[in-house]
C-alpha cells in the first residue's frame, strides 16, 4: 500500500533476481550480506544479471584454472565479481563435497540453479568446461608427442607445484575465519591428519567430521 508516494519499507528494501530470488538491500549493487569472520565487514553482493554475464564468468574460471580450478573459483566469484560472500562460497563448496563429480562442476550446476533455474545450470556448467575441453585434447596431442622432453617435463612438475601452493592458499583462506576457534582447529586439524596420514576414505571422515562439527555448534563451540 502506498502512502505519501512511498513503497512500504518491506518491500524496498528487497530486490528480486531474474533467476527469481529475492535479496535484501535492493538497489543497483545488488544485496549486501555480512561475511562472517572476515572482521564483519560489509560486502556488496552482486550476483550476475543475465545468462551471458553467467557464461563468461563460467568461462574465465575454466580458461586460466591451470593447476586446479577451486583457487580461480574463490578468485573470480568472491573476490573479482562479488557474486557470494566467503561464507556463500564456503557453504556451497562443503555441499559439492557430498555429490559425485568434480566440486566446481557441481558448484556451477547448483549456483545456476539458484540464479536462473535450469537455464542456468546448463550455461555455467557448459562455460566453466568449454576452454578446458579444448585445452585438454591440444595439451594431450602435444604431450604424446614430446612426453620424453625434459623441459616439458619440468614444465608438468612446475605446474603441479604451484598448483598444489595455490591449493594451499585457497584453504588457508576459506579456513582462517572459523581457524580462530579452538574447537573449528581441532577439527580441522582432525580430517587432515585422518586423511593425509591415517589415509582414510573421504566417504568415511567426511561424515564423522559433520557430527562432530553439529555437536561441538551445540555446545556453542564453533
Amino acid at each position: 500500500m502506498r502512502r505519501n508516494g512511498a513503497l512500504p519499507q518491506a518491500a524496498a528494501g528487497r530486490s528480486r533476481h531474474p533467476g527469481g530470488g529475492a535479496y535484501p538491500g535492493g538497489g543497483r549493487d545488488g544485496d549486501r550480506a555480512r561475511a562472517p569472520g572476515l572482521g564483519n565487514a560489509r560486502l556488496n553482493v552482486a550476483p550476475p544479471k543475465h545468462l551471458g554475464e553467467l557464461f563468461l564468468g563460467f568461462l574465465w574460471i575454466g580458461a586460466r584454472s591451470f593447476g586446479g580450478v577451486l583457487p580461480w573459483a574463490y578468485r573470480t566469484m568472491v573476490e573479482e565479481k562479488r557474486w557470494l560472500t566467503h561464507a556463500d562460497f564456503t557453504e556451497t563448496i562443503g555441499l559439492c563435497q557430498f555429490l559425485p563429480g568434480p566440486n566446481i562442476g557441481n558448484a556451477s550446476i547448483v549456483l545456476g540453479k539458484r540464479w536462473f533455474g535450469l537455464a542456468g545450470s546448463v550455461v555455467a556448467f557448459l562455460g566453466l568446461m568449454a576452454l578446458p575441453f579444448i585445452w585438454v585434447l591440444l595439451l594431450f596431442t602435444v604431450y604424446n608427442d614430446f612426453s620424453s622432453n625434459p623441459l616439458l617435463k619440468s614444465i608438468v612438475t612446475g605446474v603441479g607445484a604451484a598448483g598444489g601452493g595455490l591449493f594451499i592458499g585457497t584453504a588457508l583462506k576459506l579456513g582462517r575465519p572459523i581457524a580462530k576457534k579452538p574447537a573449528a582447529g581441532v577439527l580441522i586439524a582432525g580430517c587432515f591428519l585422518a586423511v593425509a596420514v591415517g589415509r582414510f576414505s573421504l566417504v568415511a571422515v567426511m561424515p564423522a567430521g559433520i557430527l562432530l562439527a553439529w555437536l561441538a555448534a551445540r555446545r556453542n563451540w564453533l
